[in-house]
């Protein structure tokens, strides 16, 4: 998959495009992808996506702006693997959020990119005062020559997909509804760093995972599986958070105690897919009474998966 940040004066080649955040890459935004995908092959040209870094929630209210529910890297990734060709990331700045919505046509999609078929949300707003919309895309498409479409909103259950709607189930503990709503289950990759050694001092050794972002969209304990430490996926407990009975005012970091496994696994990348919320973060009087409720949640997390084999198994 190709990346670009700069874009021409004069476009090097036409496109299929469409634009958004695509954060957390649900399956709302994987049925644009898939529509994205079939005008590709159908005008003989690359697919591509725009994206805009920081988002502009992040850069006009960033104290206020929602937990990104994925990196810009892990988003590249799961782009990639939707067959994306190219991905044309924008930087959101000053001189970007002032653009007048026509000069954003014309310069940007039409001279820059050469725009063969465009496609947005039902929600889409673009351009200085987000004075720009769909209708105005449709206009300007007829005489620059490009085609516009606007794919209507997914809903699961009568609920629209969107990036908040995922938020607001992790947030409130709903693992298996955020799980539906993304196409698979929640997960945080990160790289495998050295801690402070205190789960190993408390008889439970953990691997910790690097957090990229301070700001995360769910916290506490969680029953997890475990991509990147070996040939096969490792079952483990997890905790998600700043620590409060060890530290205070500590950094978010992500700790997960591994099943059945004891390896030297620092420095490795890996990928911890949330399944079940078993309590929120705590803050304990001693590190006596927080080593008997990890014990408590390490059997938790065990007869969590017993009862989730068992209806796999009934399922099968």
């Amino acid at each position: 998959m190709r990346i670009t940040r700069d874009i021409p004066l004069l476009a090097l080649r036409p496109l299929a495009l469409t634009i958004g955040n695509f954060d957390g890459v649900h399956i709302g935004h994987r049925a644009m992808l898939a529509e994205l995908s079939n005008a590709s092959r159908r005008l003989g040209v690359p697919s591509c996506v725009m994206l805009f870094e920081p988002q502009p929630r992040e850069f006009f209210a960033p104290d206020k702006a929602p937990a990104r529910l994925t990196p810009l890297r892990d988003k590249l990734e799961l782009l990639a693997d939707c067959g994306v060709d190219q991905v044309q990331i924008c930087r959101f700045d000053y001189h970007f959020a002032q653009m007048a919505p026509t000069e954003f046509i014309e310069r940007i999609l039409v001279s820059g990119l050469e725009v063969r078929w465009l496609q947005v949300g039902d929600d889409f707003r673009f351009g200085a005062r987000r004075a720009g919309d769909f209708a105005m895309l449709q206009k300007s498409s007829v005489s620059m020559g490009f085609e516009v479409h606007s794919l209507p909103s997914v809903r699961v259950d009568g609920v629209r997909v969107s990036s908040t709607a995922v938020r607001e189930a992790l947030a409130s503990g709903q693992l298996p509804w955020a799980s539906q709503l993304l196409g698979h289950p929640f997960n945080i990759c990160g790289r495998v760093i050295k801690g402070d050694q205190l789960g190993r001092t408390l008889g439970y050794p953990t691997a910790n995972v690097r957090i990229k972002h301070n700001r995360l969209p769910l916290s506490g304990i969680f029953a997890v599986q475990v991509h990147g430490v070996g040939s096969r996926v490792v079952r483990g407990v997890a905790s998600l958070g700043v620590r409060p009975t060890v530290k205070i005012k500590g950094e978010a970091l992500l700790e997960v105690y591994l099943f059945e496994f004891d390896q030297d696994i620092y420095g490795r990348h890996l990928k911890v897919d949330f399944l079940h919320k078993l309590r929120d973060e705590e803050k304990y009087s001693d590190l006596e009474t927080l080593r008997l409720q990890i014990g408590r949640d390490v059997q938790n997390t065990r007869d969590f998966f017993v009862l989730r084999d068992k209806d796999l198994n009934a399922q099968s």
